[in-house]
């Protein structure tokens, strides 16, 4: 009979403010990750200290932004008001302690429940936090939130403002380094949304004077666009919106309060759904809704009252109502385009005429497409893809869905081995596996009529649910898992070619990895060391008394599951896709899958890196 379990008094615990984030640090900052995806917790750290930032602008405190990344060490200034200095410790320290529970001063401000700073405080080896007002400053240090010292208040001559340093926790957010691309990508989108703020990174100075228009003309190539950037703006909304010449997908870039909005939420639905509203009554034509938003390239911005956001991170808008006695978000989306969008295109024919011809163009595509993507799909049921193709998780299930849905991640690997491998190590929960057959089609200049008629592309595609918008991406994290070999790089090639020629956006928007796995494993009786290049293999060796064994992995199917376990679990090494913004993404295909074979072959030379095969050698 097993014994029971005592529950007393000794059994209750209270834990107290950074205990408690630190222990469940999701609950505060979402995922944890290392630094290869723009929504780990190391770039919410910042954010929670930028938003603070970026409030004191609105409040038309401040215009500049200081901030230094320098070997994970993360500094920034602002030349706002500065912390009431009497308050200095209790804003960083004290839950549910903060300034935007006034309303009369943070109307429509980030972040309205006091947690940020203290999260990134908890989170951090070393916080520092100072500020400067009236000619007098206070200053306090912490360590894993623990207060070390506190300065007293006393005279300077320094600008006016708050300065906060800080360093994530090596033990938290593990083998973290931040990449400057994706701080550069939030910096840009707070300069869009507030025009006449200036943002210095690393010297590095970010600024906005078209808001919203600057946004898309950065996003995309000039030529691409249909038409010349529709920008509209009203008191509490702001569109901008063109339609791609090439791109097949919708793309939307949606923000509430400054705040990216990456998982859409009540005021993107609004804005689909009106802007499809006013395109048919404008041309008295009821066309259907996927035709009007075929490759449209948007953004929407608007401030609420005291927004509700899905999660602590803010990246999915709850709120349906804006707040302070104004119409419901859905109301005044509609109410704000069927004006000022049709205007602009009873004004503006050349426009209006192109849209009309876009959709017309994709109500012909999508007749002709409609009995292949019929039998696409009864082919797709056939194949039980979820059964053989696709080897699901359990992250879509109602219960683990709302907290865990970023850490979502679907590997693509070929072969049965290796395919094998990873299934049998991976995380039910959260981790999916799509086996290829062979090497994936050369997509290169195709249309999309061949994701539909090649077997493989139309069950990706239908295991990623991307068919008709990106917006319903089941997994956060798609991750290309092929062997470090000739054969492997190919296969990646032409998986990238697949996504650049049909879906850009999921690399635009930080979907796309390379899973890295260990090269060499190197043991002896007591430790076993797994390293990624050649210096780490030295470096392991060096670590190891007497005898190492040294094994060259040629290939994912020569790991077993359970050494597999450890590449891709919480030491997970992803290399992310980024699209340079110098490079269209017509040049890269052109580049790398067209007929330019001499400049091809001369770059392919020039970058070549020959990794010497030591299989199984014992030193």
């Amino acid at each position: 009979m097993a014994k029971e379990i005592q529950y007393t008094e000794d059994n209750i615990r209270s834990l107290d403010w950074k205990e408690h984030i630190r222990m469940r640090p999701g609950m505060y900052i979402g995922k944890l990750g290392d630094g290869s995806s723009p929504d780990d917790g190391i770039y919410i750290l910042l954010k929670e200290v930028l938003d603070n930032c970026i409030d004191e602008f609105v409040m038309g405190a401040g215009k500049n932004i200081e901030i230094v990344i320098k070997d994970n060490r993360v500094s920034v200034r602002d030349y706002g008001r500065g912390i009431p200095l009497g308050k200095v410790v209790d804003v960083v320290s004290k839950m549910n302690t903060g300034g935007k529970y006034d309303s009369r001063a943070f109307k429509k401000s980030v972040g309205l429940n006091g947690v940020g700073t203290k999260a990134v405080n908890a989170l951090s080896s070393i916080f520092r936090i100072e500020s400067v007002r009236d000619n007098q400053m206070s200053s306090a240090e912490f360590e894993f939130g623990n207060l070390t010292s506190q300065g007293p208040i006393e005279a300077s001559s320094r600008r006016r403002g708050t300065k906060v340093l800080f360093i994530p926790d090596k033990t938290i957010f593990k083998h973290y380094k931040y990449r400057l691309e994706y701080v550069e990508r939030m910096i840009r989108n707070y300069v869009y949304l507030n025009p006449g703020l200036t943002i210095d990174l690393n010297g590095v100075k970010f600024f906005s004077n078209n808001g919203l228009k600057d946004l898309l003309e950065d996003q995309t190539n000039p030529t691409d666009l249909l038409y010349p950037i529709i920008h509209l703006r009203g008191e509490d909304i702001e569109v901008a919106i063109s339609h791609s010449r090439s791109q097949y997908s919708e793309e939307y870039h949606s923000f509430v309060n400054g705040q990216n909005t990456t998982q859409g939420g009540t005021h993107q639905a609004a804005f689909r759904e009106s802007l499809v509203k006013t395109i048919r009554e404008h041309f008295g034509k009821n066309f259907d809704a996927s035709d009007i938003r075929k490759s449209i390239i948007s953004a929407i911005s608007i401030k609420v009252m005291e927004p509700v956001f899905e999660s602590q991170t803010k990246t999915k808008l709850g709120s349906t109502e804006m707040g302070g006695g104004m119409p419901s978000v859905r109301a005044y989306i509609n109410d704000f385009l069927s004006t000022q969008l049709d205007n602009y295109l009873h004004k503006n024919t050349e426009a209006a005429n192109a849209i009309r011809s876009k959709i017309l163009q994709a109500e012909k595509e999508r007749r002709e497409l409609s009995g292949i993507r019929k039998l696409a799909r009864e082919r797709a049921k056939k194949a039980s893809l979820h059964n053989k193709k696709l080897r699901d998780c359990r992250v879509h299930l109602s219960d683990l869905k709302k907290d865990r849905r970023l850490e979502s991640t679907i590997f693509i690997t070929e072969g049965d081995s290796a395919s094998g491998s990873i299934t049998k190590s991976r995380d039910v929960n959260t981790q999916a596996v799509f086996s290829l057959r062979g090497k994936p089609l050369n997509t290169y200049g195709m249309t999309k009529k061949i994701v539909y008629e090649n077997e493989e592309f139309n069950l990706l595609q239908a295991a990623l649910n991307i068919e008709d918008s990106i917006e319903n991406l089941r997994y956060n994290n798609i991750v290309i898992a092929t062997d470090a070999d000739v054969d492997g790089m190919h296969i990646r090639l032409l998986l990238i070619t697949f996504f650049l020629q049909f879906f850009p956006e999921l690399i635009k928007e930080g979907h796309l990895y390379i899973l890295q796995t260990p090269l060499f494993r190197v043991r002896d009786k007591k430790q076993t060391f797994y390293c990624y290049s050649d210096q780490e293999k030295v470096n392991a060796v060096n670590q190891l008394s007497g005898k190492a064994e040294i094994t060259r992995f040629k290939g994912l199917g020569e790991i077993s599951p359970d050494e597999f376990k450890f590449f891709i679990g919480e030491d997970i090494r992803l290399d992310p896709l980024m699209l340079d913004k110098s490079t269209t993404t017509d040049d890269l295909l052109q580049f790398y899958m067209g007929k330019n074979t001499q400049d091809r072959q001369k770059f392919i030379i020039e970058n070549l890196k020959v990794v010497l095969d030591t299989a199984d050698e014992t030193i």
